[in-house]
């Protein structure tokens, strides 16, 4: 028993003594992903901390309306005397939580449903690749404008939205990736080995589906962002009190001209975090893709 302490204190060790040159190297070697990385983990603590970051509640009419940035008012006041930083940071925690439900929940679905069908082939596969184009016939933002006015002006339900919109692309993505893994001499053993087929999904195919589902999560989270922003914008996403980034240039399109840093800093939260998620995204997929492995800038130094 102490052996086995011992052991697995030693494994724990070595794996952090890996993890820190590792992320020397991808610091070193990814500098465009190192900077996404760090946008996109000050998105992350600024919502985990917003109650205490936040100078004001976001929702609290309690100033006067159209005070420009100043001390007291880093980014000035909205048309009802909302402190305009206090909404942003809180619309932070918003887009992140609807970010990561929705690709979550929809880029799990998505490749459960390619990496089933694929495997199967047959009618199983042709049915559900019809559904599957039927879905990406309709324009995103088209579709999730009808959804959304069928289920009605809710987070929840942009969620919802969202989910059904990712749904489509992971499944045809994981598909062709399953279409692949299939046929590799390790899935061939186990089915020889009498492994169930369920067996062989979740313990040798979806293990080997990683690199495009952790590629697919990364560049996803930047898009839900933008179409929740963009369904807020046009009265179909959050709440209008809700600290939505969307919703806080919909407030400010008709006052742009007597105040302009209503729209600029909710404008500029959105494309910072989004151009952070692509380098971030961008770089992942050079680390996990060996096709791009020794093309991009993560290529080893001999």
């Amino acid at each position: 028993m102490e052996q086995q302490v011992i052991e697995r204190g030693e494994g724990e060790t070595q794996e952090k003594r890996a993890f820190w040159p590792g992320l020397r190297r991808f610091v070193r070697q990814q500098p465009l992903g190192t900077i996404g990385g760090v946008i996109v983990l000050l998105l992350i603590l600024t919502a985990i901390f917003a109650p205490w970051l936040a100078p004001y509640g976001p929702k609290k009419a309690e100033f006067e309306a159209y005070l420009p940035p100043s001390r007291d008012f880093p980014m000035g006041t909205d048309h009802l005397g909302r402190d305009i930083l206090s909404r942003v940071i809180w619309g932070a925690r918003l887009s992140l939580y609807v970010g990561l439900t929705s690709v979550s929940l929809g880029l799990t679905i998505g490749a459960l449903w390619g990496i089933i069908a694929a495997y199967f082939g047959g009618l199983t596969d042709a049915l559900s690749q019809r559904i599957v184009d039927t879905l990406m016939a309709f324009p995103p933002i088209i579709l999730a404008l009808g959804l959304m006015a069928a289920l009605g002006q809710s987070v929840n339900n942009v969620i919802i939205a969202l989910t059904i919109l990712l749904i489509p692309t992971a499944a045809r993505t994981l598909r062709s990736t399953t279409l692949s893994i299939k046929e590799m001499g390790y899935v061939e053993s186990a089915r020889a080995a009498g492994s169930s087929h369920w067996r062989i999904i979740f313990c040798h195919i979806l293990p080997n589906s990683l690199a495009p589902y952790i590629v697919l999560f990364t560049v996803n989270i930047a898009y839900a962002i933008v179409v929740e922003a963009a369904l807020s914008f046009l009265g179909l996403g959050a709440p209008p009190d809700e600290p939505s980034w969307g919703g806080m240039l919909t407030a400010a399109a008709d006052t742009l001209e007597r105040a302009p840093w209503i729209a600029f800093f909710p404008g500029t939260a959105i494309s910072l975090v989004v151009f952070g998620l692509n380098l971030l995204g961008d770089a992942i997929r050079d680390v996990v893709d060996p096709r791009l492995r020794g093309q991009g800038a993560y290529r080893e130094k001999k």
